[in-house]
């Protein structure tokens, strides 16, 4: 086997995925950090360094993973969210920066609230929303319900790795049906997926459909839940719903439906899209 250096690889990799992805060098550099175990930072400092042929090997099958439609992050079994490393699998959806955003308002809730420690990720897929609440929070318990066994697995996996798995139940559960409660806080990043939308986009294949797939107008589950939690929300407490950008006068539509007393508003991403139903109970 002839040794190949950072540099040929990079370069190499980069015009094998330019086809697959948008980002191919940067894909290519955070791969290449993953065989070599280093960061992407000392990768690209070290143009020089000479893949091992174990590493070669990696690469290899890696490539073949990527060009075939494996998304990235299911190649490295691992996916950054908010600054920690999670386990996702290919029965998890893959954690988005747009997610953050639903971290970022609950936390300073929480943090502005400090008896108000009783949670809900409803719809937890890899745990990355309730794990990384209880992370931050250090007396918060949450439970997190997931209606895909294999991905309640993966979600239990990251709460240990986490260290909060005493302070995180994850539940094989549809949503909060038969879960008592109170609850001071309720997420929820359900599938909002319009279906006639979801098979024109890239994700489609990529990604679970049970995770992604929201119904006619993207909000079955939603309007579901909505119904469920009037009982289960402690007074005061708050709800915190993940939408499609199409969703931004629908879903709030919805959840004054249900609560009509609540103060709800609607918050954006860097896009500038609508991201995030906030709806603050009385």
């Amino acid at each position: 086997m002839i040794s190949i250096n950072l540099q040929e690889a990079l370069s190499d990799v980069s015009a094998c995925l330019e086809a697959h992805t948008e980002g191919a060098r940067l894909d290519a550099q955070v791969l290449l950090a993953h065989i070599c175990g280093k960061s992407r930072a000392w990768v690209l400092a070290h143009p020089e360094y000479d893949l091992s042929p174990e590493e070669q090997v990696q690469l290899d099958i890696a490539i073949d993973r990527l060009t075939s439609g494996t998304p990235l992050p299911f190649v490295l079994g691992t996916w950054e969210f908010y600054g920690r490393s999670f386990i996702v699998t290919p029965a998890t959806l893959i954690p988005r920066p747009e997610t953050e955003l639903m971290v970022e308002t609950a936390l300073a809730w929480l943090q502005a609230n400090p008896r108000r420690r009783q949670a809900a990720d409803v719809g937890t897929g890899s745990g990355c929303i309730g794990v990384t609440l209880a992370a931050h929070i250090d007396d918060l318990k949450v439970t997190a319900t997931e209606i895909s066994p294999r991905a309640v697995i993966t979600a239990i996996d990251n709460s240990i790795r986490h260290n909060v798995d005493e302070r995180v139940s994850v539940i094989q559960n549809d949503l909060l049906s038969g879960i008592p409660g109170p609850f001071d806080l309720i997420c929820a990043n359900l599938p909002y997926i319009p279906s006639e939308s979801l098979q024109s986009l890239a994700v489609y294949g990529r990604e679970p459909s049970l995770a992604l797939d929201g119904g006619p107008d993207g909000l079955d589950l939603i309007r579901r839940l909505l119904k469920q939690v009037g009982q289960r929300l402690s007074p005061g407490g708050l709800i915190l719903l993940e939408i499609d950008a199409g969703q931004g006068e629908s879903a709030p539509a919805a959840a004054r439906m249900n609560f009509p007393e609540a103060e709800i508003s609607l918050k954006r991403d860097l896009a500038g899209h609508p991201r995030l139903v906030v709806i603050q109970t009385i």
